[in-house]
């Protein structure tokens, strides 16, 4: 079913702030889960398990280094969110609508050409 035309907004949109939080904290503690296990997998190889036992020794280093990576990406993402009027103007105008313009040059065919 075709959309009415006033109901879609017009322009580039972006994904929202808020957004941007949640990608920048997934980002973050996927990383921090990569980390956290090879940090705590090379730990538990050189000094042992320790009375936890090793998987939770492991999961203990995951958890707590995506955590880490996770808070401080989220915030780092959400930062760099902010810009000034002037900027997101700009990348509007920039990434506006293509403007089509009139052919002007027209191209010779192949059989004009190969006469020539």
């Amino acid at each position: 079913m075709p959309v009415p035309v006033g109901s879609m907004p017009s322009g580039p949109h972006g994904p929202s702030t808020f957004d941007k939080l949640k990608m920048g904290g997934m980002m973050g503690g996927s990383v921090g889960l990569i980390i956290g296990f090879i940090f705590g997998f090379t730990n538990i190889v050189r000094f042992g398990p320790g009375p936890n036992g090793m998987l939770r020794t492991l999961g203990q280093y995951m958890m707590g280094s995506a955590a880490t990576f996770g808070f401080f990406m989220a915030i780092g993402t959400t930062i760099r969110t902010d810009s000034s009027p002037i900027a997101t103007e700009a990348f509007a105008r920039a990434y506006g609508r293509p403007m089509v313009l009139p052919r002007q040059h027209r191209f010779p065919r192949a059989d004009r050409a190969e006469k020539n």
